[in-house]
């Protein structure tokens, strides 16, 4: 039988690691979604490069654009570290 003051201490680390993670798990989620922002706009542009009007190439192109600076500058921060 565990004891409860064991018990209460595991569930409350456990609450602390899940409702305030450390930073780097932050980080890598953003990266991820960034990650598949790109993925995802990328195949958007060359599956649907021939139905799509010029604006909204246009506005693809910025968006992957937008989508590769702001990842760039995830990383330099991250190698300064």
């Amino acid at each position: 039988m565990m004891d409860r003051d064991k018990l209460g201490v595991g569930f409350a680390s456990g609450t602390l690691g899940v409702f305030a993670p450390k930073k780097t798990v932050i980080v890598d989620m953003v990266m991820v979604q960034l990650l598949s922002i790109i993925v995802t706009l990328g195949i958007i542009l060359l599956v649907g490069s021939d139905s799509i009007s010029s604006t909204v190439m246009a506005y693809l192109v910025a968006g992957l654009f937008g989508a590769f600076f702001m990842l760039g500058t995830i990383y330099s921060r991250i190698s300064e570290m």
